[in-house]
């Protein structure tokens, strides 16, 4: 195709000259220069999928979509995967010359949209390897590896007003399929790791139900379900067609334009003026400490950054790994055999506080003080038993969070303590405590003592009145 009225367009809307072009490499899901795909053939040269197009050249009916299996992709070479993304051929998914995606284009070049990017991107540089990684053991457009650009600002920790949680924002009601937990210990869908695989195979698997990344995209936004019924009812099977009728929401309407203008830029940073720099590749791997440890501690007895390995491990809520056999963390590649060192070393790694059963205390009661549940409390002192706590018996509670000591509420109203008793050989606390049916732990605090300090004969002490 002669690209010079593309390149004509393109100059008088100000847009980039590459973009002129964008269409005319050798993209991968396209026939290459010396060979042109027929019409019921795919570019890979596969027989298309039946059911695409109606003889008419119209959407054939919805019944009549089939399931499609994700295409094969084939890359020219490794160098597609290179830091700055700038793989040759343009991107795999069309639609740069629509007019929304222009638009979406013109207002990230801005200084403000470039200087925004550029931010995105830094914060993006320890997840960037991973994520390339599995988008090309995929075999998925490489473009993908932006998608949280629009999703979440390359935040692992980001919160939407809806409640869609981490890099790839997912809502709590969709993460069941994909082995994503959230509880008191730790919300996954901020595990860069699990995230980033659960979005890539629920993207792949919207692309093998539409056979269209456009649809694929705006599925992940909106719902496959709600994609589907549009589609369903409609009869269309083409995101931009939806999109010019109104059929979509707003939000997807703009989202695949938004992520194409971004890809765009991106892909190509030095030509519009965005230096990412090159920052050097953290490759990840991930071990089981197999019970709870503090990544602060871990990190210091390991003589890594205790910070980057928190941000490592957004998803737990303590920076104190759950006592679970499963669960993993995330730690450079280079750090690997000093961190196991430290975790089968004989060093502490959680820190404690230390609580004396006092008459009262209940575990129920210390585990919501100290923001831990019963069942770690338990675990934690084996030869504990929560029915019948001891007086006196010494426990430790991890300290998964800053908490004042204990103090249990005392039932002290209406009782005056004006009374007066004169210790005698052979009585404690206790037994006084009994004969004026007080709290033993009451009697002590109205006389200024613990309840095992030592009571001498002779001693004066403030009582109820019998």
């Amino acid at each position: 195709m002669n690209p010079w009225p593309r390149l004509f367009f393109c100059l008088v809307l100000g847009l980039p000259v590459v973009l002129a072009y964008a269409a005319e490499g050798p993209a991968v899901n396209q026939p290459g220069a010396d060979q042109a795909a027929s019409p019921g053939q795919t570019a890979s040269g596969q027989a298309a999928p039946s059911g695409l197009t109606a003889p008419d050249g119209q959407a054939a009916p919805a019944e009549d979509l089939p399931e499609r299996p994700l295409r094969t992709r084939t890359y020219l070479d490794a160098r597609r995967f290179v830091w700055h993304g700038a793989f040759a051929g343009g991107l795999v998914i069309d639609g740069l010359e629509r007019d929304l995606t222009r638009r979406y284009i013109r207002q990230y070049l801005s200084p403000g949209g470039l200087a925004w990017l550029k931010t995105v991107m830094d914060r993006a540089a320890p997840y960037l390897p991973f994520i390339r990684e599995e988008i090309a053991k995929r075999s998925l457009p490489p473009e993908l590896v932006y998608l949280p650009v629009i999703e979440s600002a390359y935040l692992a920790s980001a919160v939407s007003r809806s409640g869609a949680v981490g890099l790839w924002q997912f809502m709590r009601n969709s993460i069941s399929p994909f082995g994503i937990r959230v509880n008191e210990w730790m919300d996954e869908r901020m595990d860069f790791w699990k995230a980033t695989q659960a979005a890539l195979d629920k993207l792949g698997e919207n692309y093998n139900y539409f056979g269209d990344w456009a649809l694929a995209l705006a599925a992940y936004n909106a719902g496959l379900g709600a994609v589907r019924r549009i589609r369903d009812s409609s009869g269309i099977n083409d995101y931009w067609e939806l999109s010019a009728r109104g059929l979509l929401r707003n939000e997807t309407v703009h989202y695949v334009p938004k992520f194409l203008a971004v890809s765009f830029i991106l892909t190509q940073a030095g030509r519009h003026g965005l230096d990412l720099g090159w920052p050097e590749a953290t490759a990840w791997t991930r071990l089981a400490p197999g019970r709870s440890v503090d990544l602060e501690l871990l990190a210091r007895a390991a003589g890594i950054n205790p910070q980057f390995l928190k941000e490592a491990n957004r998803e737990l809520v303590y920076n104190i790994t759950p006592p679970l056999p499963d669960y993993l963390i995330k730690v450079p590649a280079q750090h690997e055999a000093a961190l196991r060192q430290a975790l089968e070393g004989s060093e502490e790694l959680l820190r404690y506080y230390i609580h004396t059963i006092h008459s009262g205390d209940t575990l129920s009661a210390l585990a919501r003080h100290y923001g831990v549940s019963v069942e770690l409390i338990s675990r934690t002192n084996p030869s504990l038993e929560p029915r019948y706590l001891r007086i006196g018996e010494r426990i430790l509670i991890p300290a998964l969070r800053e908490a004042a000591p204990y103090e249990p509420a005392r039932n002290t109203a209406g009782l005056a303590f004006e009374g007066s008793h004169l210790v005698k050989r052979g009585e404690t606390l206790w037994s006084i405590a009994l004969a004026y049916d007080v709290d033993p732990e009451v009697l002590a605090e109205a006389n200024g003592m613990q309840l095992n300090d030592t009571l001498r004969e002779g001693r004066n002490l403030k009582t109820p009145i019998r």
